[in-house]
């Protein structure tokens, strides 16, 4: 009855982290993109080709992306405690959390976005300046839109990046199934759960890459 019971308890707990692990990924890749999606879209119109070049705010949006790019994650978090900590209320727990994936994930977001934008045709948002299409028609009628299935792509990445992100935040109180990960399967040498909280994340992964496939596919009009 006691093995019952623990495995009882041991079944919610990975439940619960599965929860914890979502609600951190896809609240902080939403944020990620509502900072992500502008920068990128800023990055393709100043650059030296773009619908409206601007050197220094192109430059200063450039270096700025790849200096937070480059701090290691768990470094970034450490960091951020105290906005986390203004932000949340607290510096540890999944809704602080959050804040640093957020931060963390915006640049990457922002480049993922520059990437899709940069691939649409030229010729196509030639044809709607020669139509006397505006700037912000031009960006959100023409480049976001012939951009759609990179971008769906691109979000796809972003989410199993951040849930990546999410299980290393576990090393200092993140919650979810890194937290899991790190207090039963590092501390207390329990391989078994390590394991399947391993297993849980991996299919967490392709969940979201076969969603992310199929809606793209679901979307191309070319298919």
């Amino acid at each position: 009855m006691f093995e019952n019971l623990m495995q009882g308890q041991i079944l919610q707990m990975l439940a619960e982290g599965v929860v914890v692990t979502l609600y951190m990924t896809l609240f902080s890749t939403f944020f990620a993109y509502v900072l992500g999606l502008p920068i990128g879209i800023a990055l393709v119109v100043t650059s030296e080709k773009g619908l409206r070049p601007q050197k220094v705010v192109y430059k200063i949006l450039d270096i700025a992306v790849n200096v937070v790019r480059s701090v290691p994650f768990l470094i970034l978090m450490i960091l951020l405690i105290p906005l986390m900590r203004l932000i949340a209320g607290k510096s540890y727990g999944p809704t602080a959390t959050i804040v640093a994936l957020t931060l963390a994930a915006a640049p990457f977001v922002a480049r993922l976005v520059e990437s899709s934008l940069l691939e649409v045709d030229p010729g196509v948002v030639e044809a709607a300046q020669s139509m006397g299409a505006g700037l912000w028609t031009i960006i959100w009628k023409v480049m976001l839109a012939e951009a759609k299935i990179s971008l769906i792509v691109g979000a796809t990445i972003a989410l199993g990046t951040v849930l990546g992100y999410s299980a290393m935040a576990g090393a200092i109180g993140g919650g979810g199934l890194g937290d899991i990960a790190i207090r039963y399967g590092y501390y207390r040498y329990q391989e078994d759960i390590m394991i399947v909280t391993v297993a849980l994340l991996i299919l967490l992964v392709q969940g979201i890459q076969w969603l992310g496939t199929w809606l793209s596919k679901k979307l191309d009009r070319r298919v």
